[in-house]
């Protein structure tokens, strides 16, 4: 019986403990951060603002067209993973990719950039100049390709944010970006 008590209490202990973070394969952020404010163009000409997105789980990442490193990875898996989730799952998501070098992501680089990892239409993806984007950067707390003189340097961190905009897990590619763990933490962020 006394070890049934200790076992059970554990148990809680371990439930209450990780409540809101034990559900996320991603890791967590600090609680109450939320989904920087931002109204951006997409490379389809589409103006995208954060207000917009209310009610909508966010997956938002920063990447670099040009880059031949994690950036094509990150695109890749991010789409497959959103082809996990089901049609009506797939239309409560915004999935975002943030340019941090806006020379480089032009339109035209950014559409082959998706078309080359079958993510075209599924992950968009906002530019602007560097007096656009910078603010977004810094609220994010992001480091630039721009800013690290490398296309292959950035920050690129695959946030998701749930329906209230807060920012409830983070996944790594090499890490733990998988399509399975993608789809996972947009579940249940999606409640």
């Amino acid at each position: 019986m006394r070890r049934a008590i200790v076992v059970a209490a554990v148990l809680i202990l371990a439930a209450c403990a990780g409540e809101s973070a034990a559900n996320y394969r991603g890791s967590s952020p600090p609680p109450g951060m939320a989904l920087p404010s931002f109204e951006l163009q997409s490379y389809t000409g589409e103006r995208i603002a954060s207000p917009k997105l209310e009610g909508k789980v966010v997956l938002l990442t920063f990447l670099e067209s040009k880059c031949t490193e994690a950036c094509p990875i990150i695109a890749s898996q991010v789409a497959h993973g959103l082809e996990l989730l089901k049609p009506e799952e797939r239309r409560e998501v915004a999935a975002l990719a943030i340019s941090t070098q806006p020379e480089d992501d032009t339109p035209a680089n950014v559409r082959a950039f998706l078309r080359a990892r079958h993510a075209e239409g599924k992950l968009d993806y906002l530019i602007g100049s560097e007096a656009d984007l910078r603010p977004v950067w810094t609220k994010a707390s992001i480091l630039s390709a721009i800013d690290s003189g490398d296309a292959d340097v950035h920050s690129a961190p695959v946030r998701i944010y749930d329906r209230e905009g807060e920012w409830v897990s983070t996944l790594h590619a090499g890490a733990d970006l998988t399509p399975d763990a993608l789809a996972h933490d947009v579940r249940v962020a999606l409640g």
